[in-house]
């Protein structure tokens, strides 16, 4: 394996589950080690994680976030934070049929409430989690123009957002003169899904061949969550999920094992290298020490231009 020079690291640090099923300790130690091995960028939600909390609410991560900000002076000036809004249910188990949404007032609500748990006057990227078609795109764009007009957010990106609806978004917002959505987020992973199949909980949620290139052509950055597929690549004990079971896994998980012994890596890292040697930051969602520490290695991973092609070349 050969590292790159550059002194940060490409990895984003998802904070899904700090403060509930990855308790305050390891959270700590996680972004203490994300911080020391060059780490720049740490990802949440204003929604996280409430499915795993106790009262079916959201929050926690951005408090653990707030709280570890608030002991480590000086740490802010080293880290870019980004959160989102637009999932939070409005109550327990009221999840996906009444959630924030994105209307205008949801908006200020929701990064009001960002902030206090984050105990920040700002933040880095806020991004809009999920669609919400009952409120008209431009209603959302005019709310987070309030906000990257008055400096509390730096940068707005899309998650699980088709491209026709983020390219309306960019267009008013050219239109307001305000500061246009310039990121995506998405499911991307090396093997891809079976036609009529989705990994998400969302309809757009997986980084399709269109979205990728309208990022590319528009210079959108392109954030992956689960490139990992929870471990699956490396871990027997975690079978790759049915939703890739067809001819061309078998194809790409030939190529990645190749290519992977030639690296002296494991297949995650590959995958992981992969992501970055085609523009795209893959996110990181660990419990473990060692998990983090292996990421970052490989996020520094350079591939060769014959290697890149020989993962790209099956379909």
């Amino acid at each position: 394996m050969t590292p790159s020079a550059s002194p940060t690291s490409a990895l984003v640090l998802g904070a899904m589950m700090f403060g509930t099923a990855v308790d305050e300790k390891t959270s700590f130690a996680l972004l203490d080690r994300f911080v020391e091995r060059g780490g720049v960028w740490i990802d949440t939600a204003d929604c996280y994680a409430f499915w795993a909390s106790d009262d079916g609410r959201g929050g926690a991560s951005e408090r653990v976030l707030g709280r570890w900000l608030a002991g480590r002076p000086g740490v802010r000036e080293r880290v870019k934070i980004a959160t989102k809004l637009g999932a939070e249910p409005l109550w327990a188990d009221a999840f996906p049929l009444r959630r924030e949404g994105l209307s205008r007032r949801a908006v200020r609500e929701a990064f009001a409430g960002s902030r206090e748990r984050l105990g920040l006057e700002s933040v880095d990227l806020l991004w809009l989690h999920m669609e919400d078609r009952a409120t008209p795109i431009e209603e959302t764009v005019e709310a987070l123009a309030e906000l990257t007009e008055s400096g509390r957010v730096a940068r707005v990106g899309a998650s699980n957002h088709p491209a026709w609806r983020v390219e309306r978004a960019r267009a008013h917002a050219r239109h307001l003169g305000a500061s246009p959505i310039d990121a995506l987020q998405h499911n991307s992973t090396y093997l891809r899904p079976r036609p009529g199949t989705n990994p998400t909980n969302h309809p757009f949620g997986v980084l399709s061949d269109e979205q990728r290139d309208y990022a590319q052509t528009h210079g959108l950055e392109v954030w992956a969550y689960t490139p990992l597929l929870s471990g699956a690549y490396d871990n027997p004990t975690k079978p790759i999920s049915d939703i890739y079971d067809h001819p061309g896994t078998t194809a790409r998980l030939e190529a990645l094992d190749e290519v992977a012994a030639e690296l002296g890596a494991s297949r995650g890292q590959t995958v992981l290298a992969w992501h970055v040697a085609r523009g795209i930051r893959p996110m990181l969602g660990g419990s473990k020490l060692e998990q983090l520490d292996v990421a970052m290695d490989a996020v520094r991973i350079e591939l060769s231009p014959e290697q890149l092609a020989r993962l790209d070349e099956p379909v």
